[in-house]
């Protein structure tokens, strides 16, 4: 995704961003054949209040586009040696034996294909052949939790039409998959304008009538998620209606949100904290206004591929975003007057995208794998490899 950055004033910007199939555009679908997630940015006027202590990050995880630009189009050979191993150990073993994260998510499933495929006799006939139950395993195997995405920008209206026709069997049809790979499902339902919050609560719902919300984070089937956009000026209607109906620190229905990548990386620590700083502020003097968002419901994402060469963030920790945002994202206080009693710290990052998720962008297999980047990260943070129970507050 590579969508043009709208100068505003010296101290604002705002941009367009949008994951799946992704490019230049600002009211309608993107045209840049390229895999992105999605967001929009807007710089904040004074430093964000923190903690004094840093707070211990949770999630630390990858999208996976697979080899060819996030279809998942054909079966792979997961075994020692095999061309998959060669170019996805670097999740798996970060150098030392340990893995570089903990999370990865397939992505993408087209909505409308669960909604019209999956069947009793075949759970997983709704989902790309290449999302297999030995591709799951070989990340389970290392102690990795997989969950797989449904949509990016790519379905969007397929996710309409799934919604529009049936999303009550649409969440069902999630829950069987979930139920027969042993994963967690990531809604990326990047529906701008006009979102169908009424269709997406079926979903929901019926989702959790087979896999219930688990506080404990044992069960990797209950794990349920959305993607919002970088900041809250972009998918505002979504970000609302999730902020304020499913990821409320009290009675929580998903298990948390993932901040997306804008159009590009951001230019500075400043900027991608910028982003994530609107959805602890919320929005007030919107109308209606955006709450804000507890810094343990969200994570924040960064690119691990920016072109042709190897961004910091894979390759040169010291060097890279994630390490230069670390401070705020262990530390960012949630607002206080929505969330007085939550807890200080992001829920953790988020990278795109492991794979091959453009063809205008280089793979990250080696050797531009990312042991030195995400790895080194995770050895820093001292990421919990084996998913300990989340913040929930």
């Amino acid at each position: 995704m590579l969508s043009r950055r709208l100068p505003v004033a010296i101290s604002l910007s705002l941009v367009i961003a949008f994951s799946a199939c992704s490019g230049d555009a600002s009211t309608g679908p993107p045209s840049d054949a390229d895999f992105a997630k999605g967001g929009k940015k807007g710089a904040g006027s004074a430093p964000p209040p923190m903690a004094e202590q840093p707070t211990q990050l949770d999630v630390y995880g990858v999208w996976h586009c697979g080899n060819d630009y996030c279809t998942w189009g054909t079966v792979r050979d997961v075994g020692p040696s095999s061309t998959f191993d060669t170019d996805n150990h670097w999740l798996i073993d970060r150098g030392d034996g340990r893995p570089s994260v903990n999370l990865v998510v397939l992505s993408f499933v087209n909505p409308l294909e669960l909604l019209n495929e999956t069947t009793e006799a075949d759970p997983l006939a709704g989902i790309p052949v290449g999302m297999t139950q030995e591709v799951v395993d070989y990340f389970t195997s290392a102690d990795i939790r997989v969950m797989l995405s449904i949509g990016g920008i790519t379905y969007v209206d397929d996710w309409n039409a799934a919604l529009a026709s049936n999303p009550t069997q649409l969440g069902l049809n999630a829950a069987k998959v979930a139920s027969e790979l042993g994963v967690g499902i990531e809604i990326d339902y990047e529906e701008n304008t006009n979102p169908d919050t009424v269709g997406l609560q079926a979903f929901i719902d019926a989702y959790r009538s087979v896999h219930e919300y688990d506080a404990g984070g044992t069960n990797p089937e209950a794990r349920l998620t959305i993607d919002l956009a970088a900041g809250d000026r972009w998918l505002i209607a979504l970000t609302r209606h999730a902020t304020l109906n499913w990821l409320s620190v009290d009675e929580p229905v998903l298990d948390y949100a993932n901040a997306m990548v804008p159009n590009r990386q951001p230019g500075s620590a400043d900027d991608a904290i910028a982003n994530w700083y609107e959805h602890i502020e919320g929005k007030p003097r919107y109308d209606p206004p955006i709450p804000a968002l507890a810094p343990a419901k969200f994570t924040g994402s960064l690119y691990i591929v920016t072109g042709k060469q190897p961004a910091p963030e894979c390759v040169n920790f010291p060097a890279s975003l994630q390490n230069a945002t670390s401070d705020f994202v262990q530390r960012a206080l949630p607002n206080p007057v929505d969330h007085p009693d939550a807890s200080a710290g992001m829920l953790g990052y988020m990278f795109w995208a492991a794979g091959s998720p453009s063809p205008r962008r280089i793979s990250t297999a080696p050797p531009n794998s990312c042991e030195g980047g995400v790895g080194l990260g995770a050895s820093t943070f001292d990421i919990p490899i084996a998913m300990e129970p989340l913040r929930q507050h």
